[in-house]
């Protein structure tokens, strides 16, 4: 898909990475029910961004049908805070973390700009920093045009920020529920809201304790840890934010309300089909870099294949036991992504004799134009040309009630956690270039300008979009 290009898609490259009315239908919000109590278990605190790693491996898991870890609350030691016994006496801030959308056609060049000019997402050597502002704008500048036609397509701008706002209320009610007065703002990373803006807005209100909350069910460089970097530079830079106790939840894919909540519409979607049990569950996840995981670290796809292992074991312990499938969507230019790809996968599917296939898009908990768009047009159309006759797609969480329960659990749980931020990064460039420094900057010179190449030339490669 060719409509933009978001941190995800483009992230690790060393450069970085598209429904009408009836398609949108009710997939923009989930009415929120009467809320559930979610069981999961502790011991994932703790951890840099450096260490981070799965309790549970991705080649040995011995895990109960119906047992989830905790939230990762990342936890700062350089400064250790204790925490009242009854949280809900301090000014609790919960900010939530989302990539942002333009939210009209008018905003798309703009908000390519943003993102190109992110450090994380083309990753130029120190001594080419100064390229990064104009190579974003000319990038964005010859992108804009494409990317329109992408968000024409579904209304003419992105749902991300109505309906982030939307589960931001429903998240403060759920706390509400429980017992927490808390003040709930949205971030995006590159679009308004911007980061700066909810931060503003945090120390103008005091707030007293803070929790980050990506928006992300796994931890990527690329999503979680870019919008964490900018809030330690923030931080770091006022006096008052750098004294104020946070509590950053790195992921929560393997928290129960969100396992159970997957479940829940997968398994509701399954009885649309004429003969459920045939049908192929086909998850879809955001793509990165192999570069990325190999080369930094990022446990982005040990946690996606994880979540898809919880999410089966949960539908099993419930009965349902369709085959099933993870792919990789939305890449971008002539460097190897995560594999298998979802193009090619539903290709092979419907060459295989797949005839009934239920897309999830696993890595997403609100409609946006990768579901809208890519998923909903793009991937159905490829998958009924390659011998699919009956497709359905589970809709994204949005405000899911077992889902925003959770998430307020999981707000809860990390407040005991919160102390001064630190300034730690998720990939340590210093280290890299004091190891091999010719060889570190021509690498990423090297990857930047392929990263050029690729976004000018290549149209037709598949971007992922917001």
């Amino acid at each position: 898909m060719d409509a933009s290009m978001s941190s995800h898609a483009l992230s690790g490259l060393n450069f970085s990475k598209s429904n009408t009315a009836d398609v949108t239908r009710d997939r923009s919000l989930h009415a929120c029910e009467l809320p559930r109590q979610s069981s999961w278990r502790s011991g994932t605190t703790g951890r840099t961004f450096q260490n981070l790693k799965l309790d549970t491996s991705a080649h040995n898991r011995n895990l109960a049908a119906k047992t989830f870890c905790s939230a990762e609350a990342c936890i700062h030691p350089l400064s250790a805070i204790e925490s009242p016994s009854h949280v809900e006496e301090d000014k609790v801030g919960v900010l939530l973390l989302n990539l942002g959308g333009p939210d009209t056609l008018n905003d798309v060049q703009p908000f390519l700009y943003n993102l190109f000019a992110d450090p994380d997402i083309i990753r130029l050597p120190r001594l080419f920093r100064f390229l990064q502002q104009p190579l974003a704008r000319l990038i964005s500048t010859l992108r804009a045009p494409k990317s329109k036609e992408g968000y024409a397509s579904i209304g003419g701008g992105s749902p991300l920020r109505k309906i982030t706002d939307e589960q931001a209320d429903a998240l403060k009610m759920a706390l509400e529920a429980k017992k927490v007065a808390a003040n709930v703002y949205v971030a995006m990373r590159y679009w308004h809201p911007f980061t700066e803006e909810a931060v503003q807005q945090i120390k103008r209100d005091r707030i007293k304790k803070l929790v980050v909350l990506p928006l992300y069910p796994q931890y990527s460089i690329s999503t979680t840890g870019s919008s964490v970097r900018v809030l330690q530079d923030l931080f770091r830079e006022d006096k008052v934010l750098s004294r104020l106790p946070v509590a950053i939840i790195q992921s929560w894919y393997q928290r129960g309300g969100y396992v159970n909540s997957m479940a829940d519409l997968i398994e509701k979607e399954l009885q649309s089909f004429g003969s459920p049990d045939e049908v192929m569950i086909f998850f879809s996840a955001h793509g990165v870099p192999v570069s990325y995981v190999r080369d930094a670290g990022d446990p982005y796809k040990d946690q996606m294949e994880d979540c898809i292992y919880l999410i089966m074991q949960e539908l099993k312990a419930r009965g349902i036991n369709n085959d099933h499938k993870l792919a990789y969507q939305s890449r971008v230019g002539p460097v190897q992504w995560l594999k298998p790809y979802t193009d090619e996968v539903l290709v092979e599917l419907g060459k295989n004799g797949v005839k009934s296939l239920l897309a999830v898009p696993v890595s997403f908990v609100s409609e946006h134009i990768e579901t809208l768009e890519e998923i909903d047009m793009e991937y159905k159309e490829l998958a009924l040309e390659s011998g699919v006759e009956n497709w359905g797609r589970v809709p994204a969480l949005g405000c899911t009630s077992t889902f925003i329960t959770d998430l307020a659990d999981a707000v809860i749980e990390a407040l005991p956690s919160a102390a001064a931020m630190t300034t730690d990064t998720t990939v340590s460039e210093a280290s890299s270039f004091k190891q091999n420094p010719a060889g570190f900057a021509i690498k990423m010179l090297l990857g930047s300008f392929l990263a050029f190449i690729a976004l000018l030339v290549f149209p037709a490669f598949k971007n992922q979009n917001v």
